[in-house]
């Protein structure tokens, strides 16, 4: 399956993921999404400073006001 970068405050996402058979990587610092297949972000303090870096070429989906089967269907739909 893929490797899924997910922040480390989405506990509920990271183990949905890993229950469908994905490698889960916490994402603590911005070098921790190289490699990764699609990212998982929980959205609370995206672009603050209003500096945009792409670390990695993967999807970016935003957690934000959806359950972890909403994340896990989102991101599958990401990786087709």
């Amino acid at each position: 399956m893929a490797k899924i970068g997910v922040e480390h405050s989405l506990t509920n996402v990271q183990e949905a993921l890993k229950a469908k058979g994905h490698e889960v990587v916490p994402l603590r610092q911005e070098n921790d999404a190289k490699g990764c297949d699609c990212c998982v972000i929980t959205g609370q303090d995206s672009n603050v400073m209003g500096i945009q870096n792409t670390v990695t070429a993967g999807s970016v989906i935003e957690a934000s006001g959806l359950t972890a089967d909403e994340v896990c269907q989102k991101v599958e739909e990401r990786l087709r």
